[in-house]
């Protein structure tokens, strides 16, 4: 069931808490509405916004979360999955957000980044408010997932960018070749 577009059960966890990070970052919750520190759901879930750069692989999406370097934890189809940005594939996280969330408890250093968020931290200091690590060069194009390799980026910015990766590389074969072409540089 839906209140004012948004599922109850969303609607719940954002009744108690409107938007939060956790794991030193690591994870953003989105809060329901736009506030100085963050961007909404209606706002961060715009076809005019970052989605567009995606196209159909983003389709039938509501995003609520994401993790250190951008990846995004979505609503579809009465479930809950995890947004690759780089190649616009969804993994199953579970049935319901309660199961995201035990899931996410359960291996939050992989899925949300928490272990290289926190180096990145120790090093650089404190990661602002709506920015996320981005790769150099992109982890699907074998880019390590090391400090070395990131670098802050706005998240609406880093999302267009690997959006137009996402659209290059998804109907290729896995092993075949390809040559990057992006409208910014990651």
């Amino acid at each position: 069931m839906q209140l004012g577009g948004v599922p109850m059960e969303l609607a719940g966890i954002l009744g108690e808490k409107n938007g939060f990070h956790a794991f030193e970052s690591a994870l953003h919750f989105f809060p329901s509405n736009d506030s100085p520190s963050s961007v909404g759901l209606d706002d961060w879930n715009s076809d005019s916004g970052w989605r567009s750069e995606f196209g159909e692989l983003a389709d039938g999406c509501l995003f609520f979360a994401e993790d250190v370097f951008g990846g995004q934890f979505c609503l579809k189809d009465g479930r809950v999955w995890q947004f690759d940005p780089e190649t616009g594939e969804l993994t199953l996280l579970g049935e319901s957000l309660e199961e995201w969330a035990a899931a996410v408890l359960g291996d939050f250093a992989f899925l949300t980044g928490h272990p290289v968020a926190r180096e990145w931290q120790l090093l650089h200091g404190p990661l602002p408010a709506n920015m996320r690590l981005v790769p150099k060069v992109p982890f699907v194009l074998g880019g390590p997932f090391s400090v070395s390799n990131l670098s802050p980026m706005d998240s609406e910015r880093a999302m267009r960018v690997r959006g137009n990766l996402a659209r290059q590389i998804s109907n290729l074969a896995d092993g075949e070749k390809i040559r990057l072409v992006t409208g910014e540089g990651l």
